[in-house]
């Protein structure tokens, strides 16, 4: 038994040091009824203490049909399909400041590392082939991120839908970002919203090609080491492949699969909500290894599948000031992190990843 810390820093008694066997489950729709106060109150402690002891949640009865998450990935499939020429029609610009367009295998480096001192465990991390392709797009509107979409003939459609999905991902999270708020004893709901517009928001397209097992093995290609996003919330979907997990807060170094749930949003808290709450709430170190697949397979037939999945980053304005809200602090329990705004947030770590 341990001591836990709730968000104002007074103490209860809890069992907090118990392995995390699975990430939890959370039917959302009791929120989606407005008049229904205790309903929706259980749903945000559910999700909040989710984010809490995890950092990750499953969401199921959500708001996005199952009919437009299978479109997305349909679409996904056949921007992934395109030729490399077609692809490079949309190219990331050259550097680390604008995070848009297609990103081939191992031109982005993921990692946990927030500061260019460890340069050994950089070094490490820059040596092994990220064998991922992906392409990144957010709203028009944003000048300071412009979108590098692809010409209209190469992929008829495309554009026009990635941008009503991007905005229907928006709706969902900004209801998940309200249970959040609810959850950890804010009086206004819309308080964390208030700083997200919606127009520095990421959505993000994955591809994982198959790859040699035993590269993965010897760890001369990875797919996404370890890491955590620095975003406000994600929120995933994920294809039947499997892959992805959750390190277990309790004991660093244990992961937690996080096993596909069809339809169900993944959700998981960023950085800076973890700042925001004062480390109340965790933003987990996640990775993407290896996927479950048969064992009959020996030597160099044994590949991995490919995999799809579809990651959208909620992130506050570029000048929102990431400071302890008040209900996650006290006499007892002060600020543990230096006010910043996103925008110099964003420069820290986007220059560790090009």
């Amino acid at each position: 038994m341990s001591e836990e810390i709730t968000v104002d820093g007074s103490a209860e008694i809890a069992n907090d040091n118990a392995p995390v066997q699975q990430i939890p489950i959370v039917d959302f729709s009791a929120w989606k009824i407005k008049g229904d106060l205790s309903s929706r109150m259980q749903v945000a402690r559910e999700i909040a203490d989710a984010c809490r002891k995890v950092g990750f949640v499953y969401i199921v009865n959500h708001t996005i049909p199952d009919s437009l998450i299978d479109e997305a990935f349909q679409w996904s499939k056949q921007f992934f399909a395109l030729s490399d020429e077609d692809k490079m029609t949309a190219p990331h610009p050259d550097g680390w400041a604008v995070h848009r367009g297609y990103s081939w295998p191992d031109r982005e480096k993921v990692s946990h590392i927030t500061t260019e001192k460890d340069e050994d465990q950089r070094a490490k991390i820059m040596e092994a082939l990220e064998y991922k392709e992906s392409y990144d797009m957010g709203s028009d509107k944003n000048s300071d991120q412009p979108n590098q979409w692809l010409p209209d003939e190469v992929l008829p459609g495309f554009r026009a839908f990635m941008t009503r999905f991007y905005w229907d991902c928006f709706s969902v999270t900004s209801d998940i970002m309200r249970a959040i708020a609810v959850g950890i004893g804010l009086e206004d709901e819309d308080h964390l919203l208030k700083k997200h517009s919606g127009h520095n928001n990421q959505l993000r397209l994955l591809h994982y090609p198959k790859v040699p097992l035993e590269a993965l093995e010897r760890q001369t290609v990875s797919r996404m080491p370890a890491h955590s996003d620095w975003s406000s919330i994600t929120i995933l979907f994920q294809d039947d492949c499997g892959g992805l997990e959750a390190e277990d807060p309790s004991q660093p170094g244990r992961y937690i699969p996080a096993t596909p749930l069809k339809n169900a949003i993944v959700m998981n808290v960023g950085d800076l909500l973890q700042m925001w709450s004062n480390d109340y709430l965790r933003s987990t170190n996640h990775r993407v290894t290896i996927p479950p697949l048969s064992t009959s397979l020996k030597g160099s037939d044994r590949m991995t599948r490919e995999r799809y999945s579809i990651p959208y980053f909620i992130a506050p304005d570029p000048t929102a000031l990431i400071e302890c809200l008040p209900a996650c602090m006290s006499e007892e329990n002060p600020p543990k992190h230096a006010p910043i705004t996103q925008v110099d947030y964003n420069r820290m770590r986007a220059s560790m990843l090009y």
